[in-house]
């Protein structure tokens, strides 16, 4: 058995590129000598800044393909079918013959055994799947051809000490790499992986992403223990960090600490996303103005701490100068610039945005009881940050900043909170907002989005969703649901089209609401899903509900699904399969509609009265709790008539001799699904 090698020399790839590029080119090389039946043991990828590395282990040299059939186009093809079949399978066309098969008349051939030299096929399969890859970016440099994350300097391709000749493009493949050079890269022989390995660890370079990974935090955290240092690193700019360096040396760099009256979060972002350091923390999660750095090169002189040093002194100036410069500028004041910040063409400017929300602010107060004063303050200020410089250099505080000039300025606290919290939840899993305040304006500030996007028919297609439409409902949904909120949002949808109206933004589409709520319950059937509830029940739920209370869907599905395997289901579902399986073979049977109207006077049995108080009984339960129900209360009542509906199906026969008491029977069991379906569509339930 041989071993696979490739390695592609490049100038320094960004960390997002050489990530996916090691996934996606090793995925391509294992499907296509899957394709062409050339078994391996094992496979693996490699990269560093400067190197992408592949490895094949225990590959063949060679194959003996037996003779088999192989099926070509129809009969009925185009010409230019069979000539692609020929052509593709390198045979000749008195080798080909017509056979009759079960889906029609279909070209055959006999492919001829052979032994195929793996060398000589992967001399055409590599230089392939290097010009299929697809970078998400790419650059063309000198005067080559050639497009490449970076620019590609050498390709080594080995297969058990041979070279696998092949040109790609201005390069042709050896067994030559690069090593670092007192001035330049110095090329360097290979023979194989393993003295491929050896030259790298000559250089002191670790090929292994996950190697360097455990060695970067083996390292912070070896610093961080002995100085009582959190060590719960950053994942996102670890995974970054370690695909930035081939060499990893952490190095510790200290800020003046007049810096830390600055809020953190400028702080933290300016470390983390402008120059990828580690910011520490004690042990009471304060910032401290310590910080590591994971440099390619030992800093024995100290000159790379030094430099570095002086990147974030000058940074935090700027930051601080910004800080002490926009937290004396009067939010309310900085409101009247939005005027000048445009929102969405057709939409207005984010200063008529705020003034929607502040509309909003009355309704959503009196749904959730809320002060509604509050709300309108929060709403006006919300956005005013966007035109700050702080905002300006750093786009990802948007709200926080807001949210700290607020306190600074004398706001009460839950309105300052309400211009960060309402723009969250951030992510799909990320958290809510749970203050109250901040709740409301959340809500608002996402149906007025969606109300706009919906009213301009800029709504998600099954592709694209550039306005993160599906983000914001699903933020929205999530904001009702985990502040158990009984929220109208069919009101508060048709007061925000009201609110754009007077703007004079007329809208295009005219069945805004009912297309947004049909929006919103798909993006709700997502988070159901995600909660693992089951699609039946989900489908049962649904069908069965007209009103638009998320949060009371939400509560009788989780609490169905929990209860599903349960007796008390079990109870529920049996009882209802034999009352709606007469009905449905009777339904099958005959054209006449039954409505589930009986009339008391044709009972002939005492157990069809009883039916007929149990069903009453249950549907007074539901006229009296519809605005307080409890869901598990209602399976008991529901499990309830189990007894009384047994003593129906045990002593009465509903195909009765006489046809009007038969049918009256039938309108009976038909009443009873009919009072089971207000809670739920049980017809839509597979079983318990």
């Amino acid at each position: 058995m041989a071993e696979l090698f490739i390695e592609l020399f490049s100038e320094e790839i960004p960390a997002k590129l050489q990530i996916d590029a090691r996934k996606k080119i090793k995925e391509m090389i294992e499907e296509r000598l899957k394709k062409k039946e050339i078994n391996f043991k094992s496979s693996k990828s490699f990269s560093t800044p400067k190197r992408l590395v592949f490895l094949i282990d225990g590959i063949p040299e060679k194959i003996e393909q037996k003779k088999k059939t192989i099926k070509g186009p129809k009969t009925t093809a185009p010409e230019a079918a069979l000539e692609g079949f020929i052509k593709s399978n390198n045979l000749l066309k008195s080798e080909i013959y017509k056979k009759n098969i079960e889906q029609g008349k279909f070209y055959f051939a006999e492919s001829k055994p052979k032994i195929i030299y793996i060398l000589k096929e992967l001399q055409l399969i590599i230089p392939e799947i290097f010009q299929s890859y697809s970078w998400q970016k790419s650059m063309k440099w000198s005067s080559y051809d050639l497009t490449w994350g970076r620019p590609l300097k050498s390709i080594v391709a080995l297969l058990n000490n041979e070279i696998i000749n092949f040109n790609f493009f201005h390069l042709k493949s050896s067994n030559l790499t690069f090593v670092d050079g007192i001035n330049e890269d110095r090329i360097t022989k290979v023979r194989n992986f393993k003295s491929y390995l050896q030259v790298l660890k000559s250089k002191n370079i670790i090929l292994d992403q996950e190697k360097r990974k455990n060695m970067i935090i083996k390292k912070m955290k070896n610093f961080c223990k002995p100085r009582k240092l959190k060590d719960n690193f950053n994942d996102k700019l670890i995974e970054e960090v370690v695909n930035l360096v081939e060499k990893p040396n952490i190095i510790v760099g200290k800020f003046d600490e007049a810096y830390l009256q600055v809020p953190e979060e400028i702080l933290i972002v300016t470390m983390q996303s402008h120059q990828k350091y580690f910011p520490l923390f004690n042990i009471n999660n304060k910032l401290t103005n310590s910080f590591l750095l994971v440099s390619n090169l030992p800093d024995k002189k100290g000159y790379i701490k030094i430099g570095n040093q002086r990147v974030i002194e000058a940074r935090l100036s700027d930051a601080k100068f910004f800080w002490d410069k926009n937290k004396v500028q009067n939010l309310v004041k900085q409101v009247s610039k939005l005027k000048s910040l445009s929102f969405f063409n057709q939409l207005g400017t984010f200063y008529d945005r705020t003034q929607r929300l502040r509309k909003l602010a009355g309704p959503i107060s009196d749904q959730l009881n809320l002060n509604k004063e509050k709300i309108e303050i929060s709403s006006s200020i919300c956005k005013a940050d966007l035109v700050s410089d702080l905002v300006g250099e750093y786009p990802e505080l948007q709200g926080v900043m807001g949210k700290y000039f607020a306190i600074e300025q004398g706001f009460e606290e839950d309105v300052s909170a309400a211009i960060s919290d309402h723009y969250l939840p951030t992510g799909i899993s990320s958290e809510v907002a749970k203050k109250p305040i901040s709740t409301a304006v959340s809500i608002i500030d996402k149906i007025d989005l969606l109300v706009g996007f919906f009213g301009i028919n800029e709504k998600p297609t099954s592709s694209k969703d550039p306005f993160a439409l599906r983000r914001t409902a699903i933020g929205l949904l999530r904001t009702i649901i985990e502040n158990k909120m009984a929220i109208q949002l069919k009101d508060l949808i048709n007061y925000s089209a009201v609110v754009y109206k007077e703007q004079n933004i007329n809208f295009k589409n005219n069945s805004l609401t009912m297309e947004l709520l049909t929006f919103l319950r798909k993006r709700f059937k997502n988070i159901l899903k995600d909660k693992k509830i089951r699609n039946d029940i989900i489908e049962a739920v649904e069908t069965s509900s007209i009103n638009n209370d998320f949060l009371s869907l939400y509560k009788k599905c989780t609490v169905v699904n929990k209860n599903i395997s349960k007796d008390i289901c079990k109870n529920i579902i049996g009882t209802y399969k034999r009352a709606s399986n007469i009905i449905d073979h009777e339904l099958k049977s005959k054209k006449e509609e039954i409505l589930g109207q009986p009339e008391s006077f044709l009972f002939k049995k005492e157990e069809e009265k009883h039916l007929y108080d149990k069903i009453n009984e249950i549907r007074q339960y539901f006229s009296s709790t519809k605005k307080r129900e409890s869901y598990e209360e209602t399976l008991k009542m529901l499990a309830g008539a189990k007894p009384t509906t047994d003593n129906f199906f045990n002593n009465v026969i509903v195909n009765d001799e006489n046809s009007d008491i038969k049918k009256n029977r039938l309108e009976l069991l038909q009443m009873f699904c009919k009072t089971y379906n207000n809670f739920l569509d049980f017809s839509k339930v597979e079983g318990a």
